[in-house]
């Protein structure tokens, strides 16, 4: 990147790690200073003037940004999903457009993992049951859960993340259903997994893991339809958009008990407003959209999309490029063929 003038940029939010460090010794660097996110207002002035953006998913790169924004060259989501980025306007004024696959699989999997055996187990639920002074005894009736090792876990999305809760639930003798456009034969031979049809895995499934990006197809994938064909008692666990899942139904469900429980690391809206019905439901447990907080994840992230932004600056095609096609070929596979099956 050698020139006379640094070329502008402005990140979204404080990240973890040494990677803003390093950005900042080769561009003029801008960074938001404060924990919410920048306003719309101020994204748009800040677009303005930038030759490279590093956004977060509660920043919303569209057309109008794009149109206010003539220099802008490049943007990189520290996420690996980018449905808060029109990628097709970005194409066509050829902005290119980075984000950060395979950073968090691991990570991820494991907090999906964790919600499945906080919610069955009633974790939260007992955490407060001692706190409150409730623990007076033993009782063979005190917050009775639901068995994790041996059920039926019903896979929406056997992407990255879910193949890798897909390995976790292994270890757990769980019988592993799977939804998905494609057979995954590596990941049946690897784990047993079973593709089904949806109404099979609606029905049999004793707790539903969602893991699926959020597109037009996938927004409330799970409904009132399909919270009324699930098996009575189950459990719902989202990890991946809050939008996958009708909020009114799923409170529906839950206060007619026809749900067993939800933990949902992400929610519609987001955050989750204060007066949602959701907070005072027992069987919710909640998380503020956490499932790749590590210290080293979060850093691995953040230095994928430097990585990403800095050669898009430089005109060369970043490691991990959603719009591929601005480069001319032959160029390698695309990093993401397909809208990644987690979005975290």
């Amino acid at each position: 990147m050698a020139r006379t003038v640094r070329p502008r940029v402005f990140v979204t939010r404080q990240l973890p790690g040494e990677a803003l460090g390093r950005l900042g010794r080769l561009v003029d660097l801008h960074v938001w200073p404060q924990e919410l996110p920048p306003s719309r207002d101020t994204l748009l002035a800040e677009a303005a003037r930038a030759e490279g953006l590093v956004t977060l998913l509660t920043d919303q790169v569209d057309a109008r940004l794009l149109a206010q924004a003539p220099g802008l060259r490049a943007v990189s989501n520290v996420a690996v999903g980018y449905d808060n980025i029109d990628v097709p306007a970005c194409t066509q004024r050829r902005v290119v457009v980075g984000n950060t696959p395979g950073a968090l699989t691991e990570t991820s999997a494991d907090f999906a993992f964790a919600l499945i055996l906080g919610l069955a187990r009633r974790v939260a639920e007992a955490d407060a049951h001692v706190r409150a002074g409730h623990w007076r005894t033993w009782s063979p009736t005190v917050l009775l859960g639901t068995d994790v090792y041996g059920a039926t876990l019903g896979i929406v999305g056997p992407g990255a993340i879910g193949s890798a809760v897909a390995r976790r639930a292994r270890g757990f003798g769980m019988r592993i259903l799977y939804v998905s456009r494609e057979p995954r034969p590596a990941l049946e031979q690897e784990t047993g997994a079973r593709r089904v049809d949806k109404a099979t895995l609606l029905s049999e499934a004793d707790i539903l893991t969602l893991h699926v990006p959020l597109t037009p197809q996938t927004r409330h994938w799970v409904g009132r339809a399909e919270l009324a064909a699930m098996k009575p008692g189950a459990l719902l666990v989202n990890t991946a958009r809050g939008g996958v899942v009708d909020p009114d139904a799923l409170v529906e469900a839950l206060r007619e008990g026809r749900l067993g429980g939800a933990a949902l690391d992400v929610t519609d809206p987001e955050p989750l407003p204060q007066d949602s019905p959701l907070l005072g439901l027992p069987n919710v447990l909640l998380a503020p959209h956490i499932a790749s907080a590590t210290h080293a994840t979060r850093g691995r992230m953040a230095s994928m999309a430097v990585d990403n932004l800095l050669a898009a600056l430089d005109g060369r095609r970043p490691p991990h490029c959603v719009n591929p096609e601005l480069f001319p070929c032959p160029c390698p596979p695309r990093a993401s063929p397909t809208p990644p099956s987690s979005m975290t």
